[in-house]
């Protein structure tokens, strides 16, 4: 059978396109040999499940590797010590069961187990060292979708019972407990009051502090994209540059390994295999309208979920506002943690990838206009002229609008959400053809360079705010200069001026400044 991008399931490299991640496993296996326990933290389909298949496949050699799942953890299994007793001997034997090169004895070991009557944490602990003991090899525990069981005491219990034998495995030998054990999911085990029920208290101190602290980067870098696409063009010979297109497919997903993959999927499945630039943005527009699309669905999710989230968000995506990048703020804290946000590199905050942000993008559009619903709709087709985008046109009738319809806003409301209306005014004109989105080197001091692809030419539009002439004039600079970087002759510029007692230049008209025509507008 031919392989395939698979973007659903745990990959498995004799059935799917896969980017060769051996270098970052090796992390994991490091930290095995040296004994540690640890968590593998990371977003949706961030690589967390194939990862703990890796260790699993990787090291049965060297240890007896075992791999259990909570996810089908019913809330019955927590009622009580003895009922998650029993849960959790049933997932050892399970596990023991599908391991063919084990004999029955460890899988009747943990079926005689669970036969005990009223049985609590103590005694599982007591299990647990016979188990080890009994054993040739160190024992490794893999323990997946941890999520389902934060909440819970006893599982908080578990924990601090594997964290105490853990401390006292220097005196009571290696092999009185798992040698290392490792926990997957997306909330951090070690930040617990991140996800607890509203009706509970919120729990500050986590019992997994022993959990060894490492750096690992999980995202696919445009290098390791490159070694997917070599397997697949091994197979087809299409004769594409594998370069050129693992770092347009960078440039959108940012290394988000199921975007990665998604994007590949849509080119080969739907896109006709063919491997050009202006079909990877034909995939990314296909993945960003896809209302299947788990990730983006979650992304609505959590923003209605959580107020805080929503107006970092806000404040980063539309305002333009640059936060300084900081684990330790609860609120970033869960923005990294679902991978909305990313420390740029002067140490600020951008968001992930290009995906994520159209997504949040036509969020905070929508939301705008369910609350502003009695707002006209513009109409997209004469704004677009034998193919191509007139941005003139466009930015003419967005002043004579925001001139019309918004004349009796105050200055906080049109400050506020300026940005956000030239956002709901472009984004219907180019949707399905086209992709706009924040340039996140530029999102400092307040500036938001707009990028609008169009049929396969680009548009840079500045958004900005009237500061004054002299920054009006860097302005104009600071954009002359970002088009000699993209090689562009012409840009827009549109600044937003709340002062009533300066001169609104009357039409927007082009510009001659530092050898580049820049079309402005004064609103």
């Amino acid at each position: 059978m031919a392989k395939r991008f698979n973007t659903s399931v745990t990959c498995d490299p004799k059935k799917h396109y896969m980017v060769d991640t051996t270098a970052k496993m090796k992390v994991f296996e490091h930290l095995i040999d040296n004994g540690n326990y640890f968590t593998i933290t990371r977003a949706r389909q961030f690589g967390k499940t194939s990862s703990l298949k890796w260790i699993y496949n990787n090291l049965n050699d060297k240890y007896l590797v075992i791999s259990i799942s909570f996810e089908d953890t019913e809330e019955d299994d927590w009622i009580s010590a003895a009922t998650f007793y029993k849960t959790f001997c049933g997932y050892m034997v399970t596990a023991f069961q599908s391991i063919k090169i084990q004999s029955n004895t460890a899988a009747k070991f943990w079926e005689d187990a669970k036969q005990i009557e009223n049985a609590d944490i103590k005694d599982l602990s007591s299990k647990i060292t016979e188990f080890c003991q009994l054993e040739s090899k160190k024992v490794v525990l893999l323990i997946d979708e941890v999520d389902k069981s934060l909440n819970n005491q006893l599982f908080l219990n578990f924990l601090s019972m594997l964290r105490k034998k853990y401390i006292d495995r220097d005196m009571t030998g290696d092999n009185s407990t798992f040698w290392s054990v490792v926990l997957a999911g997306v909330y951090d085990v070690k930040n617990l009051k991140l996800k607890i029920r509203p009706d509970e208290q919120h729990q500050f101190n986590s019992p997994w502090n022993v959990a060894a602290d490492y750096d690992l980067d999980m995202t696919f870098n445009p290098q390791e994209i490159s070694t997917m696409l070599a397997d697949y063009e091994n197979d087809y010979h299409f004769g594409f540059d594998i370069k050129e297109i693992s770092e347009e497919i960078y440039k959108y997903t940012s290394g988000y390994p199921v975007l990665v993959s998604q994007v590949c999927k849509v080119i080969d499945e739907i896109l006709g295999k063919v491997w050009t630039k202006d079909n990877v943005l034909k995939a990314v527009k296909y993945i960003a309208d896809d209302d299947k699309f788990v990730l983006l669905d979650d992304i609505s999710k959590n923003l209605q979920r959580h107020s805080d989230l929503h107006d970092l968000l806000y404040d980063i995506t539309i305002n333009g506002t640059q936060y300084m990048y900081s684990p330790v703020d609860p609120v970033m804290k869960l923005a990294i943690m679902f991978s909305y946000i990313k420390k740029s590199y002067n140490s600020g905050v951008d968001i992930h990838n290009l995906i994520f942000e159209d997504a949040i993008h036509t969020y905070f559009i929508n939301e705008y206009r369910r609350n502003n619903s009695k707002e006209r709709q513009q109409i997209s087709y004469d704004y677009i002229q034998n193919g191509e985008l007139n941005m003139e046109m466009v930015i003419g009738r967005f002043k004579e609008i925001m001139a019309d319809r918004y004349k009796d806003r105050d200055q906080q409301f049109l400050e506020y959400h300026g940005r956000l209306l030239f956002l709901c005014f472009i984004k219907p004109i180019i949707n399905g053809t086209g992709f706009c989105y924040f340039e996140p080197q530029t999102k400092n001091g307040g500036r938001v360079d707009l990028i609008v692809n169009y049929n396969q030419k680009e548009y840079i539009v500045e958004l900005k705010i009237w500061r004054g002439s002299k920054y009006e004039t860097d302005g104009k600079t600071q954009l002359a200069n970002y088009l000699k970087q993209r090689n562009l002759s012409e840009g827009y510029l549109i600044t937003f001026s709340f002062l009533k007692n300066k001169v609104v230049q009357e039409q927007p008209e082009w510009i001659e400044h530092d050898g580049k025509r820049i079309f402005e507008a004064v609103i």
